[in-house]
């Protein structure tokens, strides 16, 4: 199973639970994650971070090592048939200032729509079926593409994340 993680994951996870500055168990094991492929985040997600996280903030100095990149980031291309696909199916259609509000979330999803079977999107957005277009959510979107969405603490118990843990591959 490759988990494709939304921004909000990281966001979260350094601000509410696991400080990269003091549980690095956290985010060692993360890396250990994507570099056995079990842990991806597209590139467009990982712009997102960047692009709306204060400069300095450790998390995006976590980020930022060509090492780390290259170990977390997906290495491939969206299919802007599928993008434009979730688009309209999931949101509606939406226009130019929908689109802005929107985000890289379509991207996140159409790269778990190329093998919804094997790939899982991890989001910390909660459900909220009744709001649509622009305010869709993530597991929203994924469930009007027949893509599995889990939360970041079932995406932590589905690898078994633990302080102590230990090399696995």
């Amino acid at each position: 199973m490759l988990y494709l993680l939304d921004a909000n994951t990281l966001i979260r996870a350094h601000a509410d639970y696991y400080p990269i500055d003091r549980v690095p168990e956290f985010w060692e094991w993360l890396m250990h994650q994507a570099a056995r492929g079990a842990v991806k985040m597209p590139q467009e997600i990982l712009e997102e971070i960047e692009g709306g996280t204060a400069e300095g903030d450790l998390l995006v100095a976590f980020l930022k090592p060509p090492a780390v990149r290259r170990t977390l980031r997906l290495q491939e291309e969206p299919n802007p048939e599928i993008v434009e696909n979730i688009l309209q199916l999931a949101y509606g259609g939406p226009d130019e200032e929908a689109l802005e509000e929107i985000g890289r979330d379509p991207f996140l999803i159409a790269y778990a729509m190329v093998d919804p079977v094997q790939r899982t999107v991890v989001s910390a957005e909660v459900s909220k079926p009744s709001k649509m277009g622009k305010n869709r959510r993530v597991p929203d979107a994924c469930a009007d593409m027949n893509v599995r969405c889990i939360g970041p603490f079932a995406f932590f118990r589905e690898l078994r994340f633990a302080t102590n843990w230990k090399d696995d591959a």
